[in-house]
């Protein structure tokens, strides 16, 4: 039967990092007809992200970053599963002081997987928000551009709007002059200090 301990450990070894997305093109608003808004203008920030050449580039290193941390978190997993495992298999040969003995070594290992683990998942978040900080910055002079050839008065978020018509959606125009002005974007994982880190934990 296995130990509470046990337990824990199996369940403490399910953390993991997603791979993240830099962001989701959400559906235009259906158009139901009647005449354009005079002035009012409408923009899809994420469907800018999804669709640039910039942000396609953003989300590819982004998956590539997180692939890498996974299997870095992955393979000490794999080392402390094959303990844990072994230990299990013996734990009912072994007195009360050798299991809690041998308890006190794997526990701290575990934490500290489990600890990398949400290190390298809170680095991923902090990596795609600043793609996505350095992507907006990119793209507001060609929102600016778009807006004022537009005639623009008012600029609305899209996926705000219920419907309506549709004609002043400035979105495309953005990610062609997006795509003119820049096409690629390069990066590496934000580095965060480990926080609470146990003893034996690799920061």
């Amino acid at each position: 039967m296995t130990s509470p301990f046990g337990r824990l450990l199996t369940c403490t070894l399910i953390a993991g990092i997603a791979t993240p997305a830099l962001a989701q093109t959400q559906p235009a608003a259906p158009s139901l007809g009647g005449n354009p808004v005079q002035g009012v203008c409408l923009l899809s920030r994420e469907a800018i992200f999804a669709n640039a050449k910039i942000g396609v580039a953003a989300s590819a290193r982004l998956a590539q970053l997180a692939q890498e941390a996974q299997a870095e978190v992955d393979a000490e997993r794999k080392t402390i599963n094959t303990d844990v495992q072994v230990y299990q298999a013996e734990q009912a040969k072994l007195t009360p002081a050798q299991r809690q003995a041998r308890e006190q070594v794997l526990s701290p290992r575990v934490q500290a997987v489990q600890v990398k683990a949400q290190l390298r998942g809170r680095e991923i978040e902090v990596t795609r928000d600043k793609a996505t900080a350095k992507i907006a910055d990119e793209a507001q002079s060609v929102i600016a551009q778009v807006y004022k050839t537009k005639s623009c008065g008012l600029l609305v978020d899209r996926n705000s709007v219920l419907g309506g018509n549709m004609a002043n959606d400035l979105t495309a125009d953005v990610v062609k002059g997006l795509d003119a002005k820049i096409t690629t974007i390069s990066f590496n994982r934000e580095a965060l200090p480990a926080q609470s880190t146990p003893t034996g934990a690799v920061k």
